[in-house]
């Protein structure tokens, strides 16, 4: 007698910590920054956030619906689509406009994740697909940093103005983020110092930055109760800052003038929320504890050549989709000792 045979990605052993669950807790740790991200940006970081979680769910439903799945809604329980969203809504500037949002969160859903079968099926970070996408497309829209409206109190009408100045059309202004002016520090030689000037305000979050991003605090907060709840291990996120402190704080030992303060580095450009929420993703991320220090290694170190090096002032998205690439090459080389089976066997 034939019985059915289901073929369906790993895991394949069920645990107290189901998909819905750890979901859930991520959820849970970015609501701290989402709330820091609404002081500091006013009705336009619901809105925005809002935007990318709705446009996610609606377009893995309709992708459902494509792959004719007899339940299209059955895969939005999980709450992964609301993970993406969120996260993607964190890692772009808080003026972007709605329809930009509505596009990079298709994108991510649609390219970043459903095209290679789902959940747990996908090669890359959504999010971080999705931002790429945005980067590429709209460039200016994505580099256009507002100030948060305890600066000024004009922000929590944030428009779509690119300019520093005032007018009728133009409602909102402008910052340069802490990375911008590091970089522009670097471009010159000297400057660095000015550039420490802003490491409290980036601990709490009053800078230009991305929507979520900008307050240090909030977002370790988020990530330490994840380690708590368990959620995350300590193995990656400790990868990522160890190894962005250590090249920062070589290059700032070498010209001090020039390059910024590792806890800078740490508190500035996204770093934090990378190493808690982005780099931890379960799918992406390799399975042995071995490669997820070679993981996070990769990604800390890669965010700094772009910084130090590089044109651009951020960096996070580009070394963590470029460390998924190579996470299956890191899975043969770091292989998991099979259930009953002897080490190096």
């Amino acid at each position: 007698m034939l019985s059915e045979i289901i073929v369906s990605p790993s895991p394949h052993i069920s645990g107290p910590f189901s998909t819905r669950r750890v979901m859930g807790d991520v959820i849970i740790g970015l609501l701290l920054p989402f709330i820091a991200a609404i002081y500091y940006f006013r009705l336009y970081a619901i809105t925005l956030t809002a935007t990318c979680v709705i446009s996610c769910v609606i377009t893995e439903y309709i992708c459902n619906i494509i792959r004719k799945k007899q339940n299209p809604a059955e895969s939005l329980g999980d709450l992964s689509a609301v993970v993406t969203g969120m996260i993607l809504a964190f890692s772009v500037p808080p003026s972007l406009p709605l329809w930009s949002a509505v596009i990079g969160s298709a994108f991510a859903i649609a390219i970043g994740k459903m095209v290679f079968g789902g959940l747990g099926s996908n090669i890359f970070n959504p999010a971080m697909v999705g931002r790429a996408f945005l980067t590429a497309s709209f460039g200016m829209l994505m580099t256009t940093w507002t100030v948060p409206a305890t600066i000024d109190s004009a922000m929590p009408n944030i428009g779509l103005g690119t300019n520093s100045s005032y007018s009728d059309d133009v409602i909102a202004r402008t910052q340069a983020t802490p990375l911008g002016y590091s970089k522009e520090a670097i471009k010159s030689k000297t400057g660095a110092k000015e550039v420490e000037k802003q490491f409290r305000p980036a601990l709490f979050g009053e800078v230009g930055g991305c929507l979520g991003e900008t307050s240090a605090v909030a977002i370790l907060i988020g990530g330490i109760y994840m380690l708590i709840r368990k959620t995350i291990n300590l193995h990656t996120p400790l990868a990522v800052l160890i190894s962005t402190f250590v090249f920062a704080a070589v290059v700032n030992l070498i010209k001090p003038d020039v390059y910024i303060s590792p806890l800078m580095h740490i508190a500035s450009g996204g770093i934090l929320l990378c190493a808690f929420f982005i780099a931890t993703d379960p799918v992406t991320a390799p399975l042995s504890v071995k490669g997820m220090w070679i993981f996070g290694i990769g990604i800390g170190t890669i965010t700094m050549i772009i910084r130090v090096f590089g044109e651009y002032p951020g960096g996070v998205m580009f070394s963590v989709l470029l460390m998924n690439s190579i996470t299956p090459l890191i899975d043969r080389l770091c292989k998991l000792t099979p259930a009953g089976g002897k080490p190096n066997a």
